[in-house]
């Protein structure tokens, strides 16, 4: 889904992609997917992030210039529409493609930023990579590795820059989207703007930080502020030569602010930097209500945001149907209750009212459902029906059960659930490998929601062993 806009940026990026026809059709578009998660976020420019793509294939070809797409629509287009070149996979003629690529001004590239160098492979090549490896390493290019998996981890290790653990990831093409977020805070970690940017950004606040240039001894930091399209309403703050950061708030929600920050040395003159920083719309409490850890008598309350402009939340809660309703009040630096004394397997209606400090309120309702009263499967036993088979069997849950859900998951094959009648307490569960351990869960089920279920690890002995089976409770 849609990320948090990243700004405040500066680099080139260069995507290294195996075009080769070791790479199935699968394997590559899921590459350019995960591709385009990574850079997703960031802002696109000549003064921000801008991204190119290198083919490793028989001959390396260049999919598009860092300076064609500088927007987040047709980036998108332009990685979508990229094909596979198939041929050999030539990665050490890349790599030396890649080293003339991030010094020309002919690709789009820009002297003076930070340059990052993002290899996706399937771990083979056809010719050497470390000599040209190298090379851009010493030229001040931070080099990323993902692996699917197959390659040398020695080979692969020395190729990315150090240290390798925060570099170099292997994993599965299908669990690509696992590293996505720590990869990208790497790559932000590089190419962090070395100037006056803004971060933590919400509808009244932002954090500013700048890169250190005064001390305590040789001067102060005055910050003055606007909106843009009332610079008459200027405020003004100063802090310490100490300080890399402030955190601005009392702000007007989806404006967009004129920042300044002046250096005030005794030393050396510094020119002020400044920066654009948009406040997001105004958020409403409560967005959305949860309700967890039901019981026969209770059920827990919480929902989001918090917010500091909120005083106090009104929780009111009665029964369906019916006109009974009762209310809780909450302090607003709370987000979340218990509600008690309920009747069992009923449900309920609540509301969270949240009262600002404006007088204004914002309500939001959830359904809520208090379970049987003893609505627990008791005593999950086990017991051997020959190779790969085992019959499940439980005791009986208190209350007006409709039928017990029993769910299986296999260490390896796949998951099954079996739903059965009230009457019925067994199940025969078939296609346990020997050798794995496996999950079984039984549930009973009431008109309102599942009761608790209960849950058992079962180990299959291998073939060579002993035919059977070992159980344990779930730690």
């Amino acid at each position: 889904g849609p990320q948090p806009s990243i700004s405040n940026s500066e680099g080139d990026i260069l995507f290294l992609l195996d075009s080769s026809g070791s790479v199935s059709y699968y394997e590559f578009s899921r590459v350019k997917e995960f591709m385009w998660d990574l850079v997703q976020p960031f802002t696109f420019g000549p003064k921000d992030v801008q991204t190119s793509i290198i083919h490793i294939s028989t001959t390396p070809t260049m999919e598009f210039p860092f300076d064609r797409y500088l927007s987040s629509g047709t980036l998108q287009q332009a990685i979508r529409d990229t094909q596979q070149l198939m041929g050999d996979t030539n990665t050490g003629k890349a790599l030396s493609y890649a080293k003339e690529l991030f010094f020309s001004g002919e690709a789009g590239a820009r002297p003076e930023v930070p340059k990052v160098l993002v290899w996706v492979t399937d771990g083979f090549s056809t010719d050497d990579i470390s000599e040209p490896m190298q090379l851009l390493k010493d030229m001040g290019v931070t080099v990323f590795i993902v692996s699917t998996g197959r390659g040398n981890y020695l080979e692969l290790s020395a190729a990315a820059s150090q240290p390798p653990e925060k570099h170099l990831h292997f994993v599965d093409v299908d669990d690509l989207p696992i590293i996505t977020k720590e990869l990208r805070d790497a790559i932000l970690d590089v190419i962090r703007a070395n100037r006056l940017h803004a971060g933590d950004i919400t509808s009244s606040s932002f954090h500013l930080m700048w890169p250190k240039l005064l001390s305590q001894e040789t001067g102060y930091y005055t910050l003055e502020y606007a909106p843009i399209d009332d610079l008459a309403r200027k405020r003004t703050k100063q802090v310490s030569g100490a300080h890399t950061s402030l955190t601005v708030s009392n702000l007007a929600p989806e404006t967009t602010y004129e920042v300044v920050l002046i250096p005030e040395s005794n030393i050396h003159y510094f020119s002020p930097q400044t920066t654009r920083v948009t406040t997001l719309a105004e958020e409403i409490s409560p967005a959305q209500v949860l309700i967890s850890e039901s019981g026969p008598h209770s059920f827990h309350v919480s929902w989001a945001p918090l917010l500091d402009s909120v005083i106090g939340y009104q929780i009111l809660y009665g029964p369906l149907p019916g006109n009974s309703v009762k209310l809780l009040e909450v302090d607003g630096k709370h987000n979340s209750t218990v509600v008690e004394n309920l009747a069992p397997n009923t449900t309920y209606l609540v509301t969270v009212t949240a009262v600002y400090n404006s007088g204004k309120e914002k309500s939001l309702s959830a359904k809520a459902c208090t379970q049987e009263e003893g609505s627990k499967v008791r005593h999950l036993r086990f017991e051997d029906m020959g190779p790969n088979a085992l019959k499940a069997s439980w005791d009986s849950a208190d209350g007006k059960v409709l039928g017990y859900r029993v769910r299986c998951r296999r260490q390896t094959g796949p998951s099954s659930v079996i739903s059965v009648s009230p009457q019925i307490h067994s199940v025969l569960l078939t296609d346990l490998a020997s050798g794995t351990t496996n999950k079984v869960c039984v549930k009973p089920m009431y008109k309102n929601q599942p009761g608790k279920g209960l849950c058992r690890m079962v180990y299959m002995q291998p073939a060579t062993e002993a035919q059977g089976y070992k159980h344990r409770q779930k730690a």
